[in-house]
């Protein structure tokens, strides 16, 4: 598929596209007018690239961790590099849950406060 087509199917611009290829994060083959031509996996390898990035993930650590999802090989260290970031991605998690549970007890309260009238505490 041409690139234009990958981006609407991923919904991800062509730009980003672009720069998933110079990161070296994803490959095309080039017709002979210079077009740009991508796998069916392409789709599904630019969803993955788009969630790591989403997790914080930079492009290097993503560039590092996709060998092991085209293979399915794994060394040690990059087990341990998928641990790091798993854990990190754990932490950043219950941070959220923290900050959503906070946002809920200031609507609850605020809902209230609108009710009756009075200030908030």
């Amino acid at each position: 598929m041409r690139i234009g087509e990958l981006a609407v199917r991923t919904g991800v611009s062509v730009r980003a596209l672009r720069y998933y290829e110079e990161q070296h994060l994803l490959a095309s083959e080039r017709s002979a007018s210079g077009q740009r031509h991508y796998a069916v996996g392409a789709v599904d390898r630019v969803l993955l690239i788009q969630q790591l990035y989403a997790a914080g993930l930079p492009s290097r650590s993503i560039v590092e961790l996709l060998p092991c999802v085209v293979t399915g090989e794994v060394t040690p260290e990059l087990l341990e590099r998928l641990s790091t970031e798993r854990d990190r991605i754990n932490d950043r998690i219950g941070s959220l849950v923290d900050t959503r549970d906070r946002l809920d007890t200031l609507i609850t309260t605020a809902t209230k406060t609108f009710s009756t009238g009075r200030p908030c505490p």
